[in-house]
């Protein structure tokens, strides 16, 4: 299993905002099942195998064209772990989370 980072950028839109294409964006992914995402501040979290990672973000990728914008700018993040297929975001950020725990689980003076 894989997980990815996504983020799309719109270039030449008339505004400043961005969210009428994360919206679109995630309405696409709501509407396929090939993978698992997370939206979050600055961008989407994606979990799948990278074929179906890269397939979807290849359809993401084009919304914003669909939508009239002259320039897209997408940067994808994959990591892919064959020696730990089924890891998950969760089973990432839980990692991270019990090293942190342990900070505060230490000797007290």
């Amino acid at each position: 299993m894989a997980t990815a980072d996504l983020t799309i950028l719109a270039l030449g839109r008339a505004g400043a905002s961005a969210s009428e294409y994360v919206a679109e964006v995630q309405r696409r992914l709501a509407a396929q099942d090939r993978v698992v995402y997370q939206m979050h501040a600055m961008g989407t979290s994606l979990q799948g195998s990278t074929a179906d990672i890269l397939a979807v973000v290849g359809e993401l990728h084009a919304i914003p064209f669909e939508l009239g914008i002259p320039r897209v700018y997408t940067v994808l993040k994959l990591d892919e772990r064959r020696d730990k297929p089924e890891q998950t975001l969760d089973d990432k950020i839980r990692s991270v989370e019990q090293r942190l725990a342990a900070d505060f689980d230490g000797p007290s003076d």
